[in-house]
């Protein structure tokens, strides 16, 4: 299971009946590893860069990958973000986890549902902002994330033509940030 699964929460085992004391012997008998609490991994899994991203995904099931770990996930930065950053609904609990660390970012629900795209990773389904909407994301977040990276992600994105003009202005009034995008994505024509 957890070779198929690519990561296994000990709850994922209460779908199939199995208790979870399998788990821990598994872990004793070297079968699998434990990643971090409710989280487990094959011993001969293949890791990938984005490990760090499917471990919060399974952690956090109704979070989106958003900014600065989108932007990686795209290859529309240089920026290598510490922590991963996940976007929730303004109501919802906020995770609390130690391992891999989170930062969080609330979005409203016609904000959180708009762009998401899904990748398979470590046989996972990872939920992901489309780049246009990160970048619009990343305009709206300026003061948290700085001016000059959402400045590289717009440029990096149109450059590699990862998103249409069209596909910016959809996405900066979706995020409301039309007014501040306008006069950069004039620039880039």
């Amino acid at each position: 299971m957890a070779s198929k699964a690519g990561v296994l929460r000990s709850r994922d085992l209460a779908r199939y009946g199995i208790a979870r004391e399998y788990l821990r012997l598994a872990e004793k008998q070297g079968l699998i590893t434990r990643v971090s609490r409710g989280i487990y991994v094959a011993k001969e899994a293949p890791v990938t860069e984005n490990h760090s991203l499917v471990e919060a995904s399974k952690r956090v099931p109704h979070g989106v990958i958003c900014l600065l770990s989108a932007l990686r996930f795209h290859e529309l930065t240089t920026q290598s973000p510490s922590e991963v950053w996940m976007a929730i609904g303004e109501r919802a609990r906020s995770p609390k986890l130690d391992n891999p660390q989170l930062r969080i970012v609330r979005f409203s629900t016609q904000t959180l549902g708009f762009g998401v795209v899904t990748h398979s990773v470590e046989g996972l389904t990872l939920p992901v902002f489309n780049p246009a909407k990160t970048v619009a994301d990343c305009f709206k977040f300026r003061h948290k994330i700085g001016m000059d990276i959402a400045l590289e992600a717009l440029r990096e994105c149109y450059r590699q033509k990862k998103a249409s003009m069209d596909e910016f202005w959809e996405a900066a009034k979706v995020c409301r940030v039309a007014n501040v995008m306008k006069p950069y994505l004039e620039s880039l024509r």
